[in-house]
Formats: structure tokens, sequence, C-alpha cells
């Protein structure tokens, strides 16, 4: 190490744009400069460590990437530079927190083959260096379970720990700096050696799994030093977005704005289908028209994947922006094939099969649902809700909303080419003209609509990004799941609407099988009970475009969220946007880091007399027939 005196060159030496640099982070402002010899230096906030990379051609890309995605980071353009930033940086850094540490991070020169006891594919090599104080040990010793602790799906990384040697200014390849660092170098395993051909994924996974093993040391050290202290090792992570992710985030929704998804493959002629098909003794497959396609699909894909992803920065955010490329690029497929044999097996990949547990849950609600309507065949005929009805309904709980939060911006549309029921569409809630309920489930159904569709799409809207308005990939089971259990909440489950959602489930089933529509109504009708009407709203739904699996989803989307809640699982970050069941984690972190807020408003349901009641009831463990139990 250098003496003290000459840890950090007195300021006056240090070149302006240096000093403009420290001078902001002296100020508690984020750093984002482009360094004269070429080069970054960013740090969104302060923090007692830095990620260091120094580039040599641009022959080491992926270290460059994990350096970066860092919200702390320096790409230096030779080693003088980045010990004279180093220096400069740590000594105003350590100063702050009582201690600063410098992970240096770079790749090995090629990929030694190690075979070894190797069932598949050979280890390959990940050489960490440090020195033996507590802090640095601590840091290692994170680093290194992280990298153990990955489900290995290619090679199997190696991880070799060395200290670093006596004489270590002179040491190859040694960044000369006053602070504890820690070097990391791992082989080059994501391109082939002889080709130079990159292997995608295997890129994707080694970023994504350094990167989170850096995060695990600087806790560590952080820990160790009791210089900060962070509720998760990702809490450490970016507290900002980089002009680049706004940029393909407003790209991706530009494409996903083209079109609506569920307009365009539902029937405009829901009333003469179910008069053509009852006038055939229900015999024939009536046929359903459609809006005609308001964009080309050809186009739409070419702008879809002609939107970079290579400058996001951030490995959770380029994972999200990858996921919801694939899922528009399956939503365009499915548009392309309407009314064709292909739309089934797009839909197929998109939403997936019926799973056998589903079909059986499904089965059961009905036979439950059965028993219930048994009991209760005495009811008395209730009144009735027209469209007008719940349009107003509507308006005074949109304006509710809008009074506790300004953006609610929500518009009512009543229309005459939709079936029965409502649908949300961006911020438009759709009414069927021809649209009937009884009273006591208006509000049931708009705490679905509204409560939940609605008001994630503004919260997401409040978040920054679009894409948690339009919603993170596969997040329609969820969402379906959340709005099943908001009429519940609000005692507005009934026999009949359970019913038609397990008869959803039956209905994909049998068309995923080969059944045409006459036979799976005759399925619903005779073996299920349904009235004739009711089971043809269900094939409606599900024969639409030429065979669409997504009404699964409602009930597949419930059971999750009951498994979830019997686990001990929180609502909280479902409001905060449309997501998936699976992305509760990532969601979980961007808001640790900073990069979410809170739900700009909860839902009004949640307000209702008997919801805390329900709520804990659906804690302690429930079935779908127990949603009946109001």
């Amino acid at each position: 190490m250098k003496p003290a005196s000459a840890q950090i060159t007195a300021a006056r030496d240090h070149p302006d744009w240096l000093v403009d640099a420290l001078e902001a982070i002296a100020s508690g402002k984020p750093v984002r400069k482009d360094l004269p010899g070429g080069g970054r230096l960013h740090i969104d906030r302060s923090l007692p460590f830095l990620c260091v990379h120094v580039s040599s051609g641009g022959s080491a890309p992926v270290a460059r990437e994990i350096t970066q995605a860092n919200a702390s980071y320096l790409l230096a353009p030779d080693a003088a530079t980045a010990e004279l930033i180093v220096a400069a940086v740590g000594a105003l850094l350590e100063r702050r927190f009582g201690a600063f540490m410098v992970l240096d991070m770079g790749e090995l020169a090629s990929d030694a083959l190690l075979t070894d006891q190797a069932p598949f594919l050979p280890p390959f090599t990940i050489e960490v260096t440090a020195e033996k104080t507590r802090p640095l040990r601590a840091a290692v010793r994170a680093f290194v379970a992280a990298i153990e602790a990955i489900q290995v799906k290619f090679r199997t990384p190696r991880v070799e720990v060395h200290s670093w040697p006596d004489g270590r200014q002179t040491a190859a390849g040694t960044l000369d700096i006053p602070f504890p660092s820690m070097r990391v170098r791992f082989a080059p395993v994501y391109c082939q050696q002889a080709s130079g051909k990159i292997y995608p994924e295997l890129r994707e996974r080694l970023i994504a799994t350094i990167f989170d093993a850096g995060l695990h040391a600087f806790a560590a050290f952080a820990s160790s030093t009791e210089s900060l202290t962070a509720s998760t090792h990702r809490a450490l992570g970016r507290k900002a977005f980089v002009d680049a992710v706004v940029r393909t985030d407003r790209c991706i929704d530009e494409v996903a704005s083209t079109f609506d998804f569920l307009l365009a493959v539902t029937p405009i002629n829901a009333e003469a289908a179910w008069n053509e098909f009852a006038a055939s003794g229900f015999e024939r497959s009536p046929r359903f028209l459609y809006r005609p396609l308001t964009l080309q699909v050809e186009a739409a894909k070419r702008k879809l994947f002609s939107i970079p992803f290579e400058h996001l920065e951030d490995p959770v955010l380029y994972q999200l922006y990858r996921e919801k490329q694939q899922e528009l690029d399956l939503q365009l497929s499915i548009l392309s094939a309407r009314e064709t044999a292909k739309f089934i097996e797009f839909g197929r990949a998109l939403y997936g099969p019926v799973e056998t547990g589903l079909l059986q849950a499904a089965r059961a609600v009905l036979a439950g649902c059965g028993r219930a309507e048994a009991r209760v065949a005495a009811s008395t005929i209730r009144d009735s809700a027209d469209c007008y009805f719940v349009e107003r309904r509507a308006h005074e709980m949109i304006a509710e909303y809008a009074r506790r939060c300004s953006d609610f911006e929500a518009r009512v549309e009543v229309r005459d080419d939709l079936p029965a029921g409502l649908l949300v569409s961006g911020r438009r809630l759709l009414i069927a003209r021809s649209t009937l309920m009884p009273v006591d489930r208006v509000e049931a159904i708009l705490s679905h609509e509204i409560g939940v569709h609605l008001l994630t799409y503004f919260n997401g809207s409040a978040q920054g990004l679009r894409l948690f308005r339009s919603g993170l990939a596969g997040y329609e089971g969820m969402q379906e799941g959340l709005a099943v259990f908001a009429e519940f909440l609000v005692g507005g489950m009934t026999s009949e609407r359970l019913r038609l959602i397990a008869a959803r489930v039956i209905a994909c089933a049998a068309m995923l099988d080969g059944a045409v529509l006459p036979e799976s109504h005759r399925l619903l009708v005779d073996e299920h009970g349904l009235p004739e009407a009711d089971a043809f709203n269900v094939v409606l739904r599900v024969y639409r475009g030429g065979g669409l699996v997504k009404d699964a989803i409602y009930l597949r989307g419930l059971l999750q969220l009951l498994d979830h809640l019997a686990d001990g699982g929180a609502l909280e970050p479902f409001w905060m946007g449309k997501i998936a069941a699976a992305h509760f984690g990532v969601m979980q972190e961007l808001s640790a880091r900073g990069l979410l807020g809170g739900p700009a408003v909860r839902p009004m349901f949640l307000d209702h007399p008997q919801a805390p009641t329900r709520l804990e009831r659906a804690r302690s463990g429930m079935t779908p027939l127990d949603l009946l139990d109001n």
C-alpha cells in the first residue's frame, strides 16, 4: 500500500472533470461522466464500494457488462486512469462511510477446459484474489457462497480463492490502489474458443450470476465494517434508470399500443352467433365475425425486434424486457393466425396447457357448485341490472378512485360490438349493451374490473416505466386470480360465477383435446348442468379466434393466489402494477432498490367491512369452493 500522504493526489492536480465529479458526490448528487480517454464513471448514489473494470480494447465484454450493472462503477481505459479515479473517489467515500472497497472485475485470457469428473460439460474457472483482512474474507465467502448456490444449467463454476502475494504492487494485472480490493477473473465460457461465436443464453446467465455474487460480496463487506445497513444485498443495486431503459420502455410500449389483443380476438356478432347456433339445434358451430386488424403484423415484429437491449446496464430489467418482447411476439403471431389451425397452438404456447391438477380442481368446483345449487333450489329471483345501471355505478366508483388519486382518469364506454359483460382495455372500461346481471353482482364485477385491472394500470403508470402498466410477461393469470378474489372480498362470489370460471377450464381442455364447439357445449350442458345460454357464453370465449386457451387462467390464477396467501405472502406488491406471480420477488427487489414506489392508490374493496376477515380466512388456507361461504 502507498503511505497515507501519497494516497490521494492534491485536488488542484485533478483534471476539471474529476473535480466536478467529486463535488457532485460530496453534495449527494448522482454522477454519470464519460471519461476523456474512453470509459465512464457512474455513481447513482454514494456507497462504500466501487466496481471497476479496466478495458483492454473491448476484449472482455461480459466483465464490462457485469461492472456497469452496478449502482457504482468505473469503466477505465487504462490502469493509470483507474488508479487516479479510485484514489480520489475512494478517499471521499471512505471518509463518509468509514470503509471503502473495490471490486476489480475482469476475464481470464482463455477458457482452460477442466475435464476431471465432468459428467456433461467441463467446469470453468473463476479466480478470486483478496487480502486476508476480516472484511474482505467476509466478502469473499459471500461471493463464493452465492456462486456455489446457483442452479447450474450449462457449465459448473469452480472458484479458486487466492491471497495477494507479497509485493502486491508488482503482481501482474493488479491495480495499485490504497483501499481493500477484491479481484475477480472468470473464464470466457460464453463464447466458442475457435470461432468466437457467442452463446447468448450462457452469456446472460453468467452476467446475472456474477453480478448477484458481487452484490453479496458488497453486502458482506458493508456488514463487516458496519459502513452501511441494507435490508437485502439486492437493495445495493441501482436506484435510478439510465436513459437507455426509458428509451427501450417507450419502444416496447409503442409496439404494445398498436393493437388490443383481446378486442382483436373477441367476436363482434355474439348475439347473432347465439341465434344461429340455437337455430341449428346446437349442432353446428356458428360463424364468428371479428374487427379487421389495424396493424401489419410483419411490420410490428420488425419494430419489436429492432429495439436495442444492450445498454440497459441492469440484468433484472434486461430480463423483464426480453420476456415482454417474447410475449408480444407470441401475441402478434396469434393475431396473424386468427381463424386458422395454428391459432390454437400459438395460444397454447402463450398461456400454457390445461394441467392435470387444474382440470381436477375445475371438476371439483363444478361438482361442489352442483351440490350447492341443489341446496338453494328454492332461491328467489333477484333484481337485475342492465348496462346503464352498471355504467352509472362504474362512474361512481371511478370518481371515488379519482378523488383518492388525481391521475385515475378512466373512461367508461357502452358498446354494441361485445358479448354480454365487461372488458378493460388500457384506461377504458367497456360495457356490452346486452349486459344484464343480478344487482348484487354489480359491486363484485366492478371490483374485479376497476379495482384490479384499471387500478393496476394507473398504479403501473405511476412507476415511471410503461412496462408496469401494460404488464410484465405472463401477468394475466395472477391479475385474473386477484380480480376473482376481489369479488369474494366484497361478498359477491356466487356459485353461478364460480361454476362459469371452472367451466372455462373444462371447455379449454376439451378444445385442446380436439373437441369442436358443439361437442364442448354438449359437455357443459349434459355432464355439468350449465344452462344452454351460459354454456354458449363459455364456448364463445374459448373458441374465439380459432380456439383460445386464455380462459383457463382465471382458475389457475386464483389457485396460485390462494397458495400465495396460505404461504404468508403479501398482496401489496401486486397493486404496484400488472405483474405475474413469478415476478413477486422482482417487484420486492426493485422496490428495495428504490426504483419502484408503493401503489399510488389501494383497492377500495380492501375497505369492505368483511374484507379483513375474509382475507384472514384465505391466509389460513382455502379452496375455491370455500369462496362461496361469504
